[in-house]
C-alpha cells in the first residue's frame, strides 16, 4: 500500500514536498513519482533506486525537484521547488523492482494527490 501526502495549492515559484509511505512495498523496491494533468497522459517525474539510491529525473523537473528515500521509515519524498503552472496535476507515488521512467513497468500505485500551481 502506498499512501501519499503533501499536495496542495501553491503560487508559481513556490515549493511543496510530497511524502509517500510504502507499507510492504519498500524494501528492495525502486520508487517513483509520476503525474497526470487533466486530459493528458501520465508522465514520469522522478525515480530512485533501492540498492544505490540512484536518482532519475524528467528533463522538465531536473534541477527543481529532488527525490529521496528514508529506508528506515519506508518513506520516499519528492521535494518540488520552483513550481510552475504546468506542474498542476495529480501526483502518484509508485514502486517497482527496478527503477524506470516508464509507467507500465511499475507495479503498485498510490491514490494520487493534487498539486495546483497558480500563476
Amino acid at each position: 500500500q502506498l499512501i501519499e501526502s503533501g499536495g496542495g495549492l501553491v503560487q508559481a515559484g513556490g515549493s511543496l514536498k510530497f511524502s509517500c509511505v510504502a507499507s510492504g512495498l519498500f524494501t528492495r523496491y525502486a520508487m517513483g513519482w509520476f503525474r497526470q494533468a487533466n486530459g493528458k497522459e501520465r508522465e514520469f517525474v522522478a525515480a530512485i533506486g533501492w540498492s544505490d539510491s540512484r536518482t532519475f529525473y524528467a528533463d522538465s523537473v531536473k534541477g527543481r525537484f529532488t527525490i529521496s528515500r528514508d529506508n528506515d521509515n519506508d518513506t520516499v519524498y519528492l521535494q518540488m521547488d520552483g513550481l510552475k503552472p504546468a506542474g498542476t496535476a495529480s501526483y502518484y507515488c509508485t514502486s517497482t523492482r527496478g527503477a524506470s521512467t516508464r509507467s507500465k513497468e511499475y507495479d503498485y500505485w498510490g491514490q494520487g494527490a493534487q498539486v495546483t500551481v497558480s500563476s
